[in-house]
Parts: structure tokens; C-alpha cells; sequence
């Protein structure tokens, strides 16, 4: 059973009503001075906190104060070191985005969820997708494309119209958003350590930008996502209530 908890908790009034009241119950040290990390918001909060304590290697078991709570458990205070007792970890690995900018300035961020190129002018973009060094297609016409990994294909993924990933399934989701040509492309399903490359074609013309996990990179030229196996979330859930549980649930709705 922890010993040692740290609560952190999204600016929404009732997560910091309840991390009060969770402090004032089972007290509260520094994240990294805890067995396990609480978080208390809604799934945009989960991905903040996985982001800001990389590299501390703590497990984080979420509960729900906020919209929407695919990674988080049900919120409750009175029981909550009998769950975190009984609860099952998931390791997730996220996606690494290098992205060159037009200026030759370069930005790196890492993505539990996604990683999207999205068109920032009134035009199409226009994308070259290039897989391991390989040219898979030259030129798609879209407002958009993305990287889903597992954990995210429920997210922005899903609303893309991409498909659900089964947790371990070891694959990524290459969807585009909203295609014009090839016309109603279905996207493709990559081995989990594929290399894509997305080059912008006729970026001035076509400004397009790039977002990790909403960190956002303004005038990309190229885009290079693959998944970074050195980087490892754990994340808690209740038994029975795990990520291939609610990925399976998500699919018959």
C-alpha cells in the first residue's frame, strides 16, 4: 500500500476542491518524493502531468473532475489507498516529433496521444508521406493528417473517423483529416517503429503547423514521428477498468 502521495490536481474549481480535501485526508509530499502520483482533472490534465513528470518514473493513477475521463478512474475519497492497492499499471510509450520549420529552426516534443499536421491557412495542405524512407505517397490534399498511437486512437484519432487500436497491439494510426485527394483515403496502420516523415509541399502558399499533444509548432517544412521506446508512462487503473477494457467498450457504443 503507498505510503506516500502526491496530489496535483487541473485549475478547474471542483479538482482543486477535491485535492483539498484529498490532502486533508491522506496528506501530500512532492511528485518526486511520492510511491504514487495522483491526478485530478479531466484526460487533457493527465497528459499535462505524464508531460511534466518524465523522467521521475512514478505511477499516476488519475480520477475524474473533469469533461472527459477515458484515462482516469471514477472519483471517489473514501477508498482511494485500498484502490491504488488493487490497481493495474499500463506502460505507454509516447511518439517523438522532430519538426524543421520554415526559418531552419527545429522543435522537438513527445505525444501520448497524437501527433497532427494541421493546414493554418485558408488552403489545403498539400503532404508528401514518406514511411522508413520510403516515398508512400506523394502528394495528399487534406486539412490534415495525424499519428495516433493506441492510447490515443479513442481521441482525436477517432473523430478523424481512424480506427481504434487495441492496447499492445504494437501499431500506429496514420489518418488524414478531412482528405480531398486521394479522395476519402482510408489511412493506413503502421508497425509501432515506423519512421514518417511528412514533408509540407508549397509551405508559403500553404502554411500548415504542427501539434503534439497540443503544443503546437507554427510554419512546418517537414515533420519526422516515430515512437520513442526510451520513454515510458505508467498509468493506474482500477481492475477491470484498464485501457483495453474501455478501448473494447469505446467500440460498441
Amino acid at each position: 500500500m503507498p505510503e506516500r502521495i502526491a496530489f496535483l490536481a487541473s485549475e478547474a474549481p471542483v479538482a482543486q476542491t477535491a485535492r483539498a480535501a484529498l490532502i486533508g485526508r491522506y496528506g501530500n509530499c512532492p511528485p518526486e518524493e511520492a510511491d504514487v502520483i495522483v491526478a485530478l482533472g479531466g484526460d487533457g490534465f493527465m497528459l499535462q502531468t505524464l508531460h511534466g513528470i518524465n523522467g521521475l518514473n512514478k505511477p499516476v493513477y488519475g480520477m475524474n473532475r473533469g469533461t472527459v475521463g477515458f484515462l482516469m478512474n471514477a472519483y471517489s475519497e473514501s477508498d482511494l489507498l485500498e484502490r491504488l492497492s488493487a490497481a493495474e499499471e499500463e506502460v505507454l510509450n509516447p511518439l517523438a516529433m522532430r519538426a524543421t520549420c520554415v526559418d531552419g529552426s527545429v522543435h522537438e516534443a513527445l505525444a501520448i496521444n497524437e501527433v497532427s499536421l494541421l493546414r493554418a491557412g485558408p488552403q489545403a495542405a498539400k503532404l508528401r508521406i514518406t514511411i522508413d524512407g520510403r516515398l508512400r505517397m506523394e502528394e495528399l490534399v487534406c486539412d490534415g493528417a495525424l499519428i495516433s498511437t493506441p492510447a490515443g486512437s479513442t481521441a482525436y484519432n477517432y473523430s478523424a473517423h481512424g480506427p481504434i487500436l487495441p492496447i499492445g497491439s504494437d501499431v500506429l494510426a496514420l489518418t488524414a483529416i478531412a482528405p480531398f485527394r486521394p479522395r476519402r483515403w482510408r489511412g493506413a496502420l503502421l508497425p509501432k517503429m515506423a519512421k514518417v516523415r511528412f514533408d509540407v509541399v508549397e509551405p508559403a502558399k500553404r502554411p500548415v503547423m504542427a501539434d503534439a499533444d497540443s503544443r503546437s509548432v507554427e510554419n512546418v517544412a517537414s515533420v519526422v514521428v516515430r515512437s520513442d521506446e526510451s520513454v515510458r508512462h505508467r498509468i493506474l487503473f482500477d481492475p477491470g477498468h484498464g485501457l483495453e477494457e474501455r478501448l473494447l467498450r469505446e467500440q460498441f457504443v
